[in-house]
């Protein structure tokens, strides 16, 4: 795969994961029973956690698509590694919940995620800067 099409690959799925992750972490807060395991009733405790959720993957997607408009790819395998061990910790919420959907969905996300990241960091070859001297 060449390096263009590595970017280009990782940026559509990180932008996709950092964003989906952010808009359900915003749609707790409007409705919390999205979030909460079935049978329960939403709590202010759901609603500061919702917020909480909000607080990390915002600046989150905000960081990917930055480093997405800058082309800067070393940001981009750090925070797409990132994305996807978030997502890696959310699938194991959903299996804690045994719930299947809210397992599946961000294990797909986070396997999906690392295998961009493992192309992009395939594609190019960074190389620390040394002095020359």
């Amino acid at each position: 795969m060449t390096t263009i099409k590595a970017i280009r690959l990782a940026s559509l799925v990180t932008a996709i994961n950092v964003l989906v992750a952010s808009g359900f972490s915003i749609a707790a807060i409007f409705r919390p029973e999205v979030v909460v395991p079935p049978g329960s009733i939403p709590t202010e405790a759901s609603l500061l956690l919702a917020m909480y959720a909000a607080a990390a993957r915002i600046p989150l997607a905000l960081l990917v698509l930055g480093a997405i408009y800058k082309q800067a790819t070393p940001a981009l395998l750090i925070l797409g590694a990132l994305a996807g061990a978030m997502q890696l910790l959310d699938a194991g919420i959903g299996l804690f919940e045994h719930d299947l959907g809210k397992c599946a969905g961000p294990l797909i996300f986070a396997v999906l995620q690392f295998f961009v990241v493992y192309l992009l960091h395939r594609s190019v070859r960074i190389t620390p800067q040394t002095k020359r001297g």
